[in-house]
């Protein structure tokens, strides 16, 4: 793509009925690659290492990926203070150099940029609804300098706060999608997610959903809800889905941080690609047409999420030029019973193992949040 003029906005794609390719999870595939330290969490890297951040970029963009998110999560400079791990930079410089390499790579294809903020410890530490508007309201300023395409307002777990931040980005004049990271069970206050939606439509969201914590299908049922919600109030928005790349069966509320794995064993729950299939599909016929992913989520995930809706894109990504569709390519192998695998209805019905015989196959979870949940309804 040659210039940004010649692309459409997110909203004149969704509006003309395309399904839009997110990107993946950031925070820890780069973590995984040794340039973002867990716990902190914080997107130094787009300064310290943007040669790192490029090339997850291109990925997903080879991958498949129509939207490509700046690498700000956590990147509000009361995070940054707190977390105490980025003392030379600030909030500002990352929040722009983040925004730099979005844009080099989404013009190397037909991909729009997203400028992302997320949940601030100042919503829980004040409550201050001018405090935390106002931290908002510097990010916006960063991304603005650089005309990012849109906004995305990412991992909130309290609906409240995310209805500032869209108050606070529906000021700039561009497109705002909001996701919660919120349960089947609603956000943290127990607002059902039909609720959310609507106060977030109320907003000035033009996108709605949910993203990280709980696994794909967990996260499809839950937009299920939100768009229940919008129809029983007469409102209307595209629906967006960036789920968690694990497999959480026991998880509620807290979703994967509950998790005794979380956050350093948590590959044996890893979900495969021919998961992400049965998950785009889903999320399709659910009506959600902004399909991507989050933590856990690596290109060949986005992939199989550009190879599960290429006839309604009419086209596969790069990347597909190095995968066989179902494993079409395992026919060239030298082996029977590997070639006998060349055919979706394998790969459909297979049921993997994990190969760790003294394992249980699920765990139980902290139950930190449900007990948080439990005290703020009553109060």
């Amino acid at each position: 793509m040659d210039s940004k003029e010649k692309r459409r906005g997110i909203l004149e794609r969704l509006n003309a009925g395309e399904v839009v390719v997110g990107d993946g999870g950031y925070v820890m595939q780069l973590e995984r690659r040794g340039y973002v330290k867990a716990g902190h969490w914080t997107p130094e890297a787009a300064v310290e290492h943007p040669e790192a951040v490029r090339q997850l970029h291109r990925e997903f963009l080879r991958a498949g990926a129509n939207v490509i998110q700046t690498f700000t999560f956590y990147c509000s400079e009361d995070k940054l203070e707190i977390s105490g791990n980025v003392t030379n930079i600030t909030g500002a410089q990352i929040n722009e150099a983040a925004c730099d390499l979005a844009r080099e790579v989404a013009n190397e294809g037909d991909a729009l940029v997203a400028g992302c903020v997320s949940k601030t410890p100042c919503y829980v530490k004040s409550h201050s609804e001018n405090e935390v508007k106002a931290i908002f309201k510097k990010q916006m300023d960063d991304f603005l300098k650089k005309d990012i395409d849109f906004f995305i307002v990412e991992f909130v777990d309290h609906v409240e706060e995310a209805v500032w931040a869209v108050e606070v980005l529906k000021t700039s004049g561009k497109p705002v999608g909001a996701t919660l990271c919120i349960s089947p069970h609603g956000d943290m206050h127990g607002v059902p997610p039909g609720q959310c939606a609507v106060s977030l439509v109320k907003a000035g969201a033009d996108i709605v959903g949910v993203n990280c914590h709980l696994d794909p299908l967990t996260c499809v049922q839950t937009v299920k809800l939100m768009k229940a919600g919008l129809e029983k109030a007469g409102l209307k928005a595209h629906l967006m889905i960036q789920p968690l790349g694990f497999h959480t069966p026991e998880c509620n509320i807290g979703g994967y941080t509950s998790l005794p794995e979380y956050p350093f064993a948590l590959e044996t729950r890893a979900i495969t690609r021919w998961d992400i299939h049965k998950y785009a599909r889903e999320a399709y016929n659910a009506g959600i047409r902004y399909i991507g992913g989050c933590c856990g989520f690596e290109p060949y995930h986005i992939r199989a999420i550009a190879e599960e809706v290429a006839a309604e894109r009419g086209f596969l990504p790069p990347a597909s030029e190095k995968h066989g569709l179902w494993g079409a390519a395992l026919e060239m192998h030298t082996k029977p019973w590997v070639r006998a695998r060349a055919r979706r209805e394998y790969w459909e019905n297979l049921l993997p193992a994990s190969g760790r015989p003294k394992c249980p196959s699920m765990a139980t979870p902290a139950d930190d949040y449900e007990k948080q949940l439990e005290t703020k309804i009553q109060m």
